[in-house]
């Protein structure tokens, strides 16, 4: 848990003056206020908060919020929030990215903050579109996505943000989506788990890729085809009346049908945050036969990079004199003379 001293804030400490600059209808304004909500209930003090972010529409993040903040170059949050924590690892870091600044030129530094298990709030934005530079395709759109860049529609098979993050080591894996009431909830667990903490957060670019989950997010009428994932609780959907089972045969999940409200009957399985596998299968889960899984899908903590930072430099430091001149001199030296 990221470990501070708790201050009383209320969503206008958070907010600064700057004009908010996103599309009219964007869904970056929803995951803001979501976020500014949920760093109050927290506790969380603005003078002890960092927002980093790379390049992208939604990495203009750090401006609106009231904190300390970087707004670097594509790609590379993920290089400058690992500097910040070690240079303070009492920071409480939040690095805001976007599937195209994340997942294509950030892809590499993506995987190593997560691997190196850097302590901090990973959110990335998933619209599966380049929006800044006006609609390309990105990482992560489907197949057969139109766009400047693929003018009969694009050929390559997408990225699974969360598939990635756990593929590169990610002790913690949440998915939500903008407007979702349920996204705060998501945050809190992510700023609550002791290391790198990976939510993708399914996001509408109005212009460029509109209402392209609707499926499964839009405002109404959308709940039956979502899976709220409760740790301790059954996987059900569908108000009730279905849920995920494992198939012992094949090694896979299932939809069953639950009748009378008895899911046990049914097998459907309880969630266990902790449980790889599952969460393995979870985020590779194709939307259509199966609902889309959000919630936490994945959190098992492990020691941070920072911690094993701090740990050596003390070993590599106990009963030292810190003496700069002393080791300058020290060693081979050489004397030249004019």
């Amino acid at each position: 848990m990221n470990e501070m001293t708790k201050i009383e804030t209320t969503l206008k400490d958070w907010e600064t003056d700057q004009e908010v600059r996103w599309c009219p209808g964007c869904g970056d304004y929803a995951i803001l206020k979501a976020v500014q909500r949920t760093l109050p209930q927290l506790g969380a003090d603005p003078s002890n908060t960092v927002f980093i972010s790379g390049i992208g529409c939604s990495s203009r993040f750090p401006y609106y919020m009231e904190t300390y903040g970087f707004h670097t170059i594509h790609g590379r949050a993920p290089a400058v929030a690992t500097g910040v924590k070690l240079a303070n690892p009492d920071l409480d870091i939040w690095l805001v990215t976007g599937d195209g600044d994340g997942l294509s030129i950030g892809g590499n530094h993506m995987l190593h903050v997560l691997r190196r298990n850097v302590n901090m709030q990973i959110m990335l934005f998933n619209n599966e579109i380049y929006g800044l530079t006006k609609g390309q395709y990105s990482p992560t759109s489907r197949i057969g996505t139109r766009s400047p860049s693929t003018p009969i529609g694009s050929v390559d098979r997408p990225a699974n943000p969360c598939a990635f993050a756990l593929g590169a080591g990610a002790r913690f894996v949440g998915r939500g989506f903008d407007v979702s009431k349920n996204l705060p909830e998501v945050l809190k667990a992510a700023h609550a788990h002791q290391g790198a903490a990976f939510i993708e957060i399914f996001q509408n670019c109005i212009v460029y890729n509109k209402d392209v989950f609707n499926d499964f997010a839009a405002p109404k009428g959308a709940e039956d085809r979502q899976l709220w994932l409760e740790n301790g609780q059954p996987m059900l959907f569908a108000g009730g009346t279905q849920g995920i089972a494992l198939d012992n045969e094949n090694l896979c999940l299932k939809v069953v049908d639950v009748a009378d409200g008895d899911w046990e009957a049914a097998g459907v399985i309880v969630h266990d945050v902790t449980n790889r596998s599952i969460a393995h299968m979870l985020v590779e889960l194709p939307f259509g036969p199966f609902p889309m899984a959000l919630g936490v899908l994945y959190d098992d903590p492990r020691p941070t990079f920072e911690s094993g930072v701090a740990e050596e430099r003390a070993k590599a430091t106990a009963g030292k004199e810190a003496n700069l001149a002393k080791l300058l001199g020290s060693g081979q030296t050489w004397t030249v003379e004019g």
